[in-house]
């Protein structure tokens, strides 16, 4: 699969800008804040139909204008496809494939596999655990359209719980054969997530190991722990169980929107004990393994997206990865950077075709 051109309409800090794209290695150069990102972010946006920086879609738009476009021509199965992304102030997002509206948002998920590297991701670490749950579902939702199905529902009977509980309390009143009716439901796709998530990662922390071995050239044990409450009973005797709990707090307090997945090195966690190179290494190799995965799923090489990648780590760690490119068949590269020199330096290490783009 490849993206062979990119144009923007008010997004962000552009006006009217278009690219061709190289179908292996594109290096977006310039001074910072001159967009570099932005244009990466321009590109993930194709593929889950949101920033990956900016989840408020209105502040997507530049300022000053009532709408931005992004319009993407992709090469995919020896057929063209266009995708449209479009919003205009006070109206819905459009996503468009060839000229037709998706219904549904969720339809589009996992068509354009994709995989960004970002000095952004370093909240995978030290933020919660919705973050790190965020990035499970959206390995897994790539390749398994009933799995976001599954979520989508989950959380919608979740927050109709939650409102319930609030209901309850605000006038005095309970009635367990109505709430028993969101624990059933809640028991149902709450069970199926949990049971695909920790499929997906038996299959997934073997080569998240593998990747951060080869990254990392050193023997420090690495690990992912998937915790979470569905380990200890099913759902309905624990949703049955924390009813008090959950009446006092006003909200559902145990459930797999509460899963968490443990970062570990020498079995401690990677936050408090990891250098900054460690951590460094275990989320590149996180990013590497997601795209491992994806591509034995999907079948397609994901677009691998570099965002400030040489500001942020050593050249050793940098010419790791150029090496990986080098070696497999990664297909499509597009890596941002403030120093041209540097960066055309190191794309020349992997003898493949590439272009550099100067903002």
């Amino acid at each position: 699969m490849i993206l062979k051109s990119l144009s923007l309409l008010n997004y962000k800090n552009f006006e009217s800008k278009s690219f061709i794209f190289n179908e292996k290695i594109n290096c977006i150069v310039g001074n910072n804040g001159i967009g570099k990102t932005n244009v990466l972010d321009a590109i993930y946006h194709l593929s889950f139909g949101k920033s990956y920086f900016n989840p408020i879609a209105i502040q997507n738009i530049k300022h000053g204008q009532d709408f931005f476009v992004i319009n993407g021509d992709y090469h995919k199965e020896n057929k063209t496809e266009k995708v449209v992304i479009s919003l205009k102030r006070g109206q819905k997002k459009s996503i468009k494939r060839n000229g037709k509206a998706y219904e549904k948002f969720s339809e589009h998920i996992g068509f354009l596999p994709l995989v960004i590297i970002s000095p952004a991701d370093r909240d995978l670490i030290i933020e919660g655990s919705n973050t790190r749950r965020k990035f499970i579902d959206s390995v897994i939702s790539q390749s398994d359209k009933n799995y976001l199905n599954h979520l989508i529902n989950y959380n919608k009977v979740l927050a109709q719980r939650n409102a319930l509980l609030k209901y309850f309390a605000l006038n005095h009143t309970f009635n367990n054969d109505t709430l028993e009716v969101y624990n059933t439901q809640l028991a149902e796709y709450g069970t199926l997530i949990f049971k695909k998530r920790d499929a997906f990662l038996k299959t997934f922390i073997p080569i998240f190991k593998s990747r951060y071995q080869s990254i990392s050239n050193n023997n420090e044990i690495v690990d992912l722990i998937y915790h979470s409450d569905l380990f200890e009973d099913n759902l309905s005797t624990l949703l049955k169980a924390s009813i008090n709990k959950d009446r006092a707090l006003q909200y559902t307090s145990i459930g797999i929107h509460k899963d968490d997945l443990y970062f570990n090195i020498e079995e401690h966690l990677i936050k408090k004990f990891g250098s900054q190179g460690q951590q460094k290494s275990f989320l590149i190799a996180l990013k590497l393994a997601q795209f491992d995965f994806i591509k034995a799923q999907s079948g397609v090489n994901p677009i691998l997206l570099l965002d400030d990648i040489f500001d942020k780590l050593d050249e050793q760690r940098v010419a790791q990865i150029i090496k990986l490119v080098d070696n497999e068949n990664f297909g499509q590269l597009f890596i941002s950077d403030t120093h041209t020199e540097r960066t055309e330096k190191a794309v020349k290490q992997a003898h493949q075709s590439y272009e550099i783009f100067k903002l």
